[in-house]
């Protein structure tokens, strides 16, 4: 991995937050040290969700090596993450690309988080049983 020159990009959701790196190569996906199939566990729709960027850009993941450190979350939301830092890092490469990822809804960031626990509360909006009498 020395000597190659590579476009580094954040993505994050809800609690995840994923460090991508994307350089020119053979095709390897490599997710915090797994395969893209080890980390996903075969599963095809989260497969489709990481490589929406590269089916929106007519790009062949083929020519792109991704690294990409994931922490934090569940699994959904570190598959967001990571799709969100894959189409940052293409928008970083090349500012021409820009315009397409924000057609297919690719470089916005989904802002929702867990709300917080309130006090005197049993959850964030959960309350105790009302008894009228």
């Amino acid at each position: 991995m020395a000597d190659k020159h590579y476009t580094y990009a954040l993505g994050r959701r809800k609690a995840a937050t994923a460090r991508v790196r994307l350089m020119d190569g053979t095709g390897t996906f490599t997710v915090n040290g797994l395969t893209l199939a080890a980390f996903l566990d075969d599963s095809k729709y989260l497969e489709t969700e990481i490589m929406k960027p590269f089916k929106a850009l007519d790009f062949d993941q083929k020519k792109y090596d991704v690294t990409v450190m994931v922490a934090g979350g569940g699994q959904h939301g570190q598959v967001e993450a990571i799709r969100l830092g894959i189409s940052k890092a293409f928008a970083i490469k090349n500012e021409d690309l820009k315009g397409t990822l924000r057609k297919a809804d690719l470089l916005g960031r989904d802002p929702r988080k867990k709300e917080r626990k309130k006090f005197g509360l049993k959850g964030a909006r959960k309350q105790r049983q009302f008894t009228k009498r």
